[in-house]
């Protein structure tokens, strides 16, 4: 009888065997270089918390970092250096860092701040609350009535008129009061100046785009400012803040490609974005056309604009200044939008202005004019 060697499709080649290691030769290779250093030992990570000299790189690094998480208003995800003792060894002759201290206890330069753990970059939801901090903006945040859900204060705080009447008028609006230590106050706030407390508000409410127009033209001098591209929070919070010292009734911003009202733009506003309407506009090219259309005057900033600001006989009339973003200024279509361009003469030889600088000076001259005009 046939066996198997004569079925069809039998194997003509032998069995492949177990597949071999290296049976542990590679180990050979890694003999004398130590051990595999967490991130927060490595002088060349942004998560470096050593007390060690801190290289040039790991320093741009952490501060790209911390740039990123203010615009993002969000803790940045760093070491802190100074809060690991660390020293350089030579494991095997390479040079890396060999921490001390780790027989159990602490290590002894560890300071009591407060540390971020490193991660991978997250974008916070838009939905989530923001903390303000300052007492400025927490001030000014109550007494314009935003909502808010808890007012933290931390622990030991010099108490002055302002923090006695951010206590009092958090109490008598049944806002929960919560006092925590320093530390992890400086958690909460990723290590941003807070001056003893931090407020805890809903996500920020913009303002419809046609209410804002609508409402500055029930005004006696309609004045919008329109920003263009500007990223820096900071930058944003200033402008709001000259838009309130100057008699402006509304800001508006793109939805894209440019910052929000982040914790970091409440701060940096002093408050201010409490009194003044913001908007967010899907197209901001679209929304000044809708602007000209209901009767303003579109004037934007532009080092080569072709109207000296002191010559700008539009400013007594209903007026939307456009601020160009830190970098390239305007953009062609808003630029070809624009109405006019003005320029801000200057005797020096600086290039340009910053772009909430810029806008404080156009704001400041549009209020004299009409002032002189009254």
């Amino acid at each position: 009888m046939a066996g198997n060697s004569q079925r069809r499709g039998r194997r003509l080649t032998p069995k492949a065997g177990a597949p071999k290691g290296t049976g542990g030769k590679n180990k050979d290779s890694l003999a004398g270089r130590g051990r595999t250093l967490p991130a927060d030992e490595r002088p060349w990570h942004k998560a470096y918390s050593g007390t060690e000299k801190l290289p040039q790189r790991t320093a741009w690094k952490q501060d790209k970092e911390r740039r990123a998480a203010a615009e993002e208003g969000r803790a940045p995800k760093i070491g802190q250096p100074g809060s690991k003792d660390t020293t350089w060894g030579k494991g095997g002759g390479r040079g890396v860092p060999t921490a001390k201290g780790r027989g159990g206890g602490k290590p002894a330069g560890r300071s009591g701040g407060p540390r971020v753990a490193p991660g991978r970059k997250s974008n916070p939801a838009k939905d989530s609350p923001e903390l303000l901090v300052g007492r400025n903006p927490v001030l000014e945040s109550l007494r314009a009535q935003v909502p808010a859900t808890a007012l933290y204060t931390a622990q030991g705080i010099d108490v002055d008129d302002r923090v006695k009447e951010i206590v009092r008028t958090a109490a008598d609006r049944g806002i929960a009061i919560l006092e925590i230590s320093r530390a992890e106050l400086d958690r909460m706030t990723g290590g941003v100046l807070h001056q003893g407390v931090g407020l805890q508000v809903p996500p920020f409410a913009y303002e419809p785009f046609e209410d804002l127009v609508t409402a500055a033209l029930e005004q006696a001098a309609p004045l919008l400012v329109a920003l263009d591209g500007v990223t820096d929070p900071r930058n944003l919070g200033a402008v709001i803040r000259s838009a309130a010292a100057f008699g402006a009734q509304g800001v508006f911003v793109p939805e894209r490609r440019a910052a929000g009202i982040t914790a970091t733009a409440w701060r940096t506003s002093a408050g201010a974005a409490a009194r003044v309407p913001v908007a967010q506009v899907t197209n901001l090219t679209r929304s000044l056309k809708a602007c000209k259309e209901a009767g303003f005057v579109v004037v934007g900033l532009d080092a080569d604009g072709q109207t000296d600001l002191y010559d700008l006989e539009a400013a007594v009339g209903p007026l939307v200044v456009v601020v160009g973003s830190e970098g390239r200024g305007l953009s062609r279509l808003v630029g070809e939008t624009c109405d006019l361009t003005v320029s801000i003469p200057m005797v020096s030889d600086v290039e340009s202005l910053n772009a909430s600088v810029a806008a404080a000076v156009t704001l400041a001259e549009v209020a004299r004019r009409r002032a002189v005009e009254a």
